[in-house]
């Protein structure tokens, strides 16, 4: 089901969501407030790690839609979650929520996916008696990093999730593109020597960037320069011990079962190669695993460059393949 998304397909899939969403019941004022209740979901230590709950303001049990923010695994927190899908996905009666995670550098990548698996266990256990939610169904959706950890929760999460949405990410952390040093403009424009980047990551391990005394950017942007992110992000070596990186590694660990997968990329990403969407879809067709492939012609990491008409369809394709996995 790989496409790249024409006019015809795309005005098709939007018509659908606009459909369903007319079919959905109208709210009355009370029922259309929503609130946000912030939940510490998980303590290592002193660090408290969070989950922002957002819903409609009333006990109806509706299904939860997990956003994981992006950052490199480095930056980043639940606050960010997309307000493009946090309106539309409130407003077609969705729980919303959004996870904080520990970040690297200070926390490696296997502290950082127990994280994510624990908070999808808090979600199944208390979910239901703490913010009315239906804990059988379960989209995941995230940009860049947090695209990367959607498609790691396809395999990693037990039970699997519903259906996911990856914007812009990734399912390969070894690839050239991450552990050699980057070309573009864009982690070059300013040269980081090593001391000043390492002293944006000395404190003691975050789950919210915001609480960082650093700069996590610089630290990314350093790494990029070097092609050094891969071993910074683990402490393993992408050449001489690939086979560490694999466990946590979606393009390796693609199966059947892997829930059905709806990707969205920029086909001029300097960030994040529009290729590793192109492998994972490769992965679902050879694993007959049902996936849409939606590709924004000239779009830079987050789709800025592309058609706006365009990524406003495609978004509501994504919306509509959610809707339609969920109900």
């Amino acid at each position: 089901m790989s496409k790249q998304l024409n006019r015809r397909q795309i005005l098709g899939s939007a018509a659908t969501a606009v459909t369903a969403l007319a079919l959905s019941p109208n709210l009355t004022a009370a029922e259309s407030k929503t609130k946000m209740t912030t939940y510490t979901y998980k303590q290592v230590g002193n660090l408290r790690i969070k989950a922002d709950v957002h819903r409609t303001d009333d006990t109806t049990v509706r299904p939860i839609i997990v956003w994981i923010h992006g950052g490199a695994l480095i930056n980043g927190h639940r606050a960010g979650v997309s307000g493009r899908v946090k309106q539309r996905m409130l407003d077609a009666g969705y729980v919303i929520v959004s996870i904080d995670y520990r970040l690297a550098p200070e926390t490696k990548l296997p502290g950082i996916i127990e994280d994510v698996e624990d908070a999808f266990k808090w979600i199944r256990k208390d979910g239901a008696a703490l913010f009315h939610a239906d804990t059988d169904r379960v989209a995941v959706m995230g940009g860049s990093a947090g695209g990367c950890l959607t498609l790691t929760s396809g395999f990693r999460v037990q039970p699997r999730p519903t259906v996911l949405v990856a914007f812009w990410g990734y399912g390969d952390l070894i690839g050239d593109w991450y552990s050699k040093p980057s070309p573009h403009p864009r982690h070059n424009k300013v040269q980081i020597t090593r001391d000043d980047a390492f002293a944006q990551v000395t404190g003691p391990p975050v789950s919210d960037s915001r609480e960082r005394k650093g700069n996590g950017g610089t630290f990314y942007n350093f790494c990029r320069q070097r092609g050094i992110w891969p071993q910074e992000v683990t402490n393993w070596n992408p050449v001489t011990e690939p086979e560490n990186f694999f466990p946590y590694m979606a393009v390796k660990n693609v199966t059947p079962d892997y829930p059905p997968t709806m990707l969205i990329h920029g086909t001029k990403d300097t960030d994040v190669p529009y290729e590793q969407s192109t492998m994972m879809a490769k992965e679902f067709r050879k694993h007959s695993v049902e996936h849409e492939l939606i590709s924004i012609v000239d779009g830079e990491h987050g789709l800025g460059g592309g058609d706006p008409q365009q990524i406003d369809q495609a978004y509501a394709a994504a919306f509509e393949f959610v809707d339609r996995h969920m109900k």
